[in-house]
């Protein structure tokens, strides 16, 4: 599986969860969950991205 693949799926879980919490009335755990969600993706595909010779 790819990277984008895996982080599609992460991100579609997190933003099924924050929906969840939404419902729960919970907008602002919701809000942090999708923050950290977006971080944490950023950070693993720049981590999966080839270094660059500058």
């Amino acid at each position: 599986m790819s990277i984008y693949q895996e982080l599609y799926f992460y991100l579609f879980a997190a933003m099924a969860d924050a929906v969840d919490l939404l419902e729960q009335g919970d907008a602002a755990g919701a809000g942090r969950l999708l923050i950290s969600a977006q971080q944490t993706a950023e950070e693993r595909i720049m981590d999966a991205m080839p270094e660059s010779k500058e």
